[in-house]
């Protein structure tokens, strides 16, 4: 009875070694759930931190899929990584209320000079208005579009699509996905091409378009709120 109880049995060693094989395996699901939502992180939230989030997602996911490992859990456990990543999120309150005040604030300005310029303000215009250098420009723009990014994870978590990736027996949803998609202008389907399907953050895609991270930041929002629309009217 103690050589029972202090050794793991064959069976249970050989759960374990199934179970480390497949966080091996899929460990690179936690890499790109954290690229699709490092315009949340990355100068917000440690990035080992919420590695190590997306890990446990995984595991649990492994533990939870309730059959052998076939061709349908790579997208289950990418639901589950990236929604315990965003659970996380919610819990820890990563964007202080100041800052989020702050961010309403430039929102609220671009529509104000907008209106008075006939054109959309520069970002010096915008520097200059808020009394801010391009640095807090820039946060405050992730901040704007962590929240786009939020509300377009909250649709799709709903029926298990990505945005370049819908779930084939949703057609209507993957209808609807390729629609908004077509009704963006091209630099913004570069923007989300980029950053879903190539995992390049917003200063990568910025050097590849040979635009600010601001502004980078900017179309992705505009482009996820134009989907956001389509997929709720």
């Amino acid at each position: 009875m103690l050589a029972k109880e202090a050794w793991p049995t064959h069976c249970e060693m050989k759960g374990q070694m199934n179970e480390s094989q497949a966080l091996n395996d899929y460990a690179y699901l936690v890499k790109r759930a954290a690229a699709h939502l490092r315009s949340m992180l990355g100068i917000i939230v440690d990035q080992d931190d919420i590695q190590q989030v997306g890990l446990i997602g995984l595991l649990n996911a492994i533990r939870r899929y309730g059959k052998a490992i076939d061709e349908y859990f790579e997208a289950y456990a990418f639901k589950c990584i990236r929604g315990a990543m965003l659970d996380e999120f919610r819990r820890t309150d990563w964007r202080p209320r100041q800052l989020r005040t702050d961010a309403h604030k430039l929102r609220d300005a671009e529509r104000a000079l907008t209106k008075q310029l006939g054109k959309l303000p520069t970002e010096e215009q915008l520097c200059q208005h808020l009394e801010i250098d391009k640095t807090e420009l820039t946060e405050l723009r992730y901040v704007l579009q962590a929240e786009s990014i939020e509300s377009l994870s909250t649709i799709l978590d709903e029926h298990g699509d990505s945005i370049f990736a819908a779930n084939e027996k949703d057609n209507e949803m993957a209808l609807s996905i390729q629609q908004g998609l077509d009704s963006l202008q091209e630099r913004q389907r570069l923007v989300l091409h980029l950053y879903y399907q190539h995992d390049l953050n917003m200063k990568e895609i910025a050097l590849v378009l040979g635009l600010t991270e601001s502004r980078v930041c900017q179309l992705h929002k505009v482009a996820i709120d134009r989907l956001v629309i389509k997929l709720t009217t």
